[in-house]
């Protein structure tokens, strides 16, 4: 079967030319002509950008490598959102929940978040917007980096492995399955990067353009701009019927998003904006006195990691992992590993009465017997092991190049909510000094997004202001 992933880049590729051609309707003067495109490319550097998407693709299997492994130290905090917002997002899958509906849904939540990422970028390309070229292709370089330090340790499990009742009509469908349980450890919920790059495109055109004294209504690229939006506003709610996010997982990704942005479009100056070159004013004392006040702010937050560690390694074995209601059969991925290494996956039934049914699946094969974006149960119930209530469980995999579902079924006749604990122990993985590693990036900036905006508050400009600190009226101490 043909990944969907590609199915969605090929229509991104020949519907680009169109989209690119639809939205400069009012603005053919300044597009670049289609047979100068390899120059512009050239004069302008762009192959830089091809170079950063390629990054961050490694960036993310890197990331995710150590996504699963490190749960083991870093536990889960989706007790505490639980606990926090209820089950309102259970109410909203099932108002709406319609077949042809759903299908529309899974296209969009991959087809319109993949077209924004790349065609967004090609768009201004044509456009001629050197600036905003650099500023978008930073937003997913460096909004994916962000948000790294919260996936790996402040993991928040999907809304329908933790309520009861909740489908998981993404991750059950059986077109979208394979792709989706060998991208997606189902533990990526805080922040929202569906959420999080949109508003950061949004964001870094708000800030462009108020720079430049533009009133939006007038702004030449407002049609696509406004395309951006509405499809923001509908990942809002693709993403809490799918059941996958929570509703706090909203503003956090536009938090995520908002910082991000902030970085760029205060860096980009510095890159190739007509200020000197990149270092330009900097010195050892500035170096020094920047290197001091965001180092405190990346050891406050870097605390804050290391605490949660502390905190997640005193209640790990307390923590709830997924929740099921009667006749509900709910997932967990386990990620494939190299030839020699193995996994145990490891359930412990934390009900008092009623027995959960367990079947660990290869991925490919589980995903045959889905059907209506769920499991069809009966189909693999033959090969399910019984853990009855209280009792512990470990299931030993060890097929290398292959990944696997963990599938947690609880019968029609139980009555109530029934309650189980997960951990899967990756042989030879101890990752934590990695993950921290991976993490600094985020730290960083986030450190000197809020530096930036201290100074310009202290110098008396506006938080808007994106020249260069040597290039300040006061001359003031550099970046």
């Amino acid at each position: 079967m043909i990944s969907p992933y590609w199915v969605m880049m090929g229509l991104i590729v020949g519907l680009t030319p169109i989209i690119c051609w639809v939205f400069t309707r009012n603005q053919r003067d300044t597009c670049v002509p289609m047979n100068e495109v390899f120059t512009e490319i050239q004069n302008k550097r762009y192959y830089l950008h091809i170079s950063g998407y390629l990054i961050i693709f490694v960036w993310k299997m890197v990331t995710d490598g150590l996504n699963e492994p490190i749960k083991t130290a870093t536990g889960h905090y989706t007790d505490w959102v639980h606990g926090f917002e209820g089950e309102g997002v259970l109410w909203l899958q099932e108002t709406f929940q319609n077949a042809m509906f759903t299908d529309f849904i899974n296209f969009h939540y991959l087809f319109i978040y993949l077209f924004l990422i790349y065609v967004t970028t090609i768009y201004y390309m044509y456009a001629g917007e050197r600036d905003l070229v650099d500023k978008v292709t930073l937003n997913y370089l460096l909004i994916y980096g962000l948000a790294v330090p919260y996936y790996l340790f402040f993991n928040v499990e999907v809304t329908s492995s933790y309520i009861p009742g909740m489908e998981a009509l993404l991750y059950q469908d059986p077109w979208y399955a394979v792709f989706y349980g060998s991208h997606d450890p189902l533990d990526n919920c805080v922040p929202s990067l569906h959420i999080a790059i949109p508003f950061g495109i949004l964001a870094l055109n708000w800030l462009h353009i108020r720079e430049k004294e533009i009133d939006l209504k007038d702004w030449k690229h407002r049609r696509y701009h406004q395309f951006i939006f509405w499809n923001t506003v509908l990942f809002c709610f693709a993403i809490l019927y799918l059941g996958i996010h929570w509703i706090i997982d909203i503003p956090l990704g536009i938090l995520i998003g908002g910082v991000g942005a902030l970085f760029i479009h205060h860096i980009q100056p510095r890159l190739r904006n007509g200020f000197g070159a990149t270092f330009a004013g900097f010195t050892k004392v500035k170096a020094g006195r920047h290197a001091v006040v965001e180092g405190i702010i990346v050891l406050l937050m870097m605390s804050v990691l290391m605490g949660s560690m502390t905190y997640q390694a005193e209640t790990m074995d307390e923590r709830v992992s997924m929740r099921l209601g009667p006749g509900d059969s709910n997932i967990d991925v386990i990620q494939e590993m190299k030839a020699g290494e193995n996994a145990t996956f490891i359930l412990t039934n934390l009900d008092e009465q009623y027995a959960v049914e367990v079947v660990i699946i290869e991925l490919e094969e589980a995903s045959k017997s889905m059907k209506n974006h769920q499991i069809q149960w009966n189909e693999i119930k033959m090969q399910a092991t019984s853990v009855a209530a209280g009792e512990t469980h470990s299931f030993l995999i060890d097929d290398a190049e292959l990944w696997h579902l963990a599938v947690v079924h609880l019968n029609d006749s139980a009555e109530g909510v029934v309650e189980v604990h997960i951990s899967v122990e990756y042989s030879g993985k101890d990752l934590v000094k990695t993950s921290l590693i991976m993490s600094m990036p985020s730290l960083w900036m986030t450190g000197w997004v809020l530096h930036r905006l201290a100074r310009l508050k202290w110098e008396g400009l506006s938080w808007i202001d994106s020249t260069p600190s040597h290039a300040w009226p006061s001359m003031g101490e550099s970046e």
